[in-house]
């Protein structure tokens, strides 16, 4: 468990660094001007990144372990960050934007965390495991409380450095404390056709579509919804203010994610999966109708991470039994990659969609709902898996 819970939190300050551009979006649109489909390209090209990156990330796991691949994400992910700090110290939007595409990096961390994690559980369990080391995601929420913060507190450089320092610690950390599990034995496979083999299997192609939903839409609301506040409703919140209610959603996201591995290792991950894409779904629709500011809307947005966060462990854990071993890793990255593509895309559409005259989003939240309604019939047509039980 001790080394499940390293890699929880050598994952936690992957995704902050990953989220650091987030919380201060307020900051660069005002210095540069930016529009709405300006800011909204910015918010998602460290998404996309790290997405397109986690598949080879995850093949790379069954390749050479979790120790290694996660130093190398953690320390690669260093210079990104201090581009970024250039970038933004210089107003430079096209720099800002190179910077947020090589952020990426750190997001692909995800990917070697679920193969690492299941190697030291049973079968049975993978589905807790899985959910522990989601926790991770916690780092999301961190980026949104403190980086604001840490910008009145210590300004703007020392902000970015202090992130880079953690990096660097943790990669440490990583690479003297760290072992993979006795369990795993590396894979020889090359790392093309392993990954064409994980593409050519039903289940990669399920899981990546269900995943793309509830791990999608919680990137994508992490990333777009300080910028979503504080457009909705410029009078009632501030940055800071949106940083916090924007941690509160990744919070209620990262507590509901071991929930929904271990209900899914008990019930079954399509009950589980069924449950929160439902959830998903009643809550984007009251969103949609655009509230007046206050405890409904706070209570909606929570119950929405809350469904998000079952639904990230339910799939995973569907994916463990449904994958040939030595594919999980492989099948992993792609799963992970698709959940990454589905956070790109929803800030980009909710640029696009906004109507000025009208202050909304009405468009884009719509299309969530209608999308998430497709995810429930599909996910409602698959056969359930579950792990097979000890001694079984």
């Amino acid at each position: 468990m001790g080394q499940v819970l390293l890699a929880t939190l050598a994952s936690t300050v992957g995704f902050w660094a990953w989220m650091v551009i987030g919380p201060l979006q307020n900051l660069y649109t005002e210095q540069m001007g930016l529009g709405q489909g300006q800011a909204a390209l910015l918010l998602a090209m460290p998404v996309l990144v790290g997405a397109l990156g986690r598949i080879v990330v995850g093949a790379l796991t069954d390749r050479l372990g979790g120790r290694k691949v996660f130093a190398l994400v953690l320390l690669a992910g260093v210079p990104a960050v201090l581009l970024v700090a250039l970038a933004g110290s210089i107003g430079n939007y096209p720099l800002l934007l190179f910077a947020a595409f090589l952020l990426g990096i750190p997001g692909t961390i995800f990917a070697a965390g679920i193969p690492f994690s299941s190697a030291w559980f049973t079968p049975a369990r993978r589905g807790f495991a899985n959910g522990v080391f989601g926790m991770g995601m916690i780092g999301t929420a961190v980026a949104a409380f403190f980086t604001p913060r840490l910008l009145r507190w210590i300004g703007y450089w020392p902000t970015h450095l202090l992130v880079v320092a953690l990096m660097i610690v943790m990669a440490l950390l990583v690479w003297v404390m760290m072992r993979d599990s006795p369990a795993w034995t590396p894979s020889r496979q090359p790392l093309v056709p392993k990954v064409l083999g994980a593409l050519k299997l039903p289940v990669t192609w399920q899981m990546a579509f269900l995943y793309a939903i509830v791990f999608g839409g919680f990137v994508a609301f992490s990333t777009y919804l300080p910028k979503y506040l504080m457009t909705i409703y410029p009078n009632e919140v501030d940055p800071v203010g949106a940083g916090t209610r924007t941690a509160m959603f990744a919070v209620a996201a990262v507590i509901a994610r071991p929930i929904g591995g271990v209900l899914a290792d008990r019930f079954g991950p399509k009950i589980i999966t069924l449950f929160s894409l439902a959830g998903i779904v009643a809550a984007a629709y009251i969103v949609g109708q655009e509230p007046p500011e206050g405890v409904l809307t706070g209570v909606v947005f929570l119950l929405m991470a809350a469904a998000m966060g079952l639904g990230m462990g339910a799939v995973f854990a569907w994916v463990g039994p449904s994958t040939p071993p030595d594919k999980v890793g492989a099948v992993t990255g792609v799963v992970a990659a698709a959940g990454g593509l589905g956070g790109y895309f929803p800030p980009l559409v909710m640029g696009a969609t906004y109507h000025a005259d009208t202050n909304s989003y009405w468009l884009g939240l719509w299309l969530l709902v209608l999308v998430g309604a497709l995810a429930l019939v599909v996910a409602g047509m698959l056969r359930d898996a579950r792990a097979a039980k000890a001694g079984k």
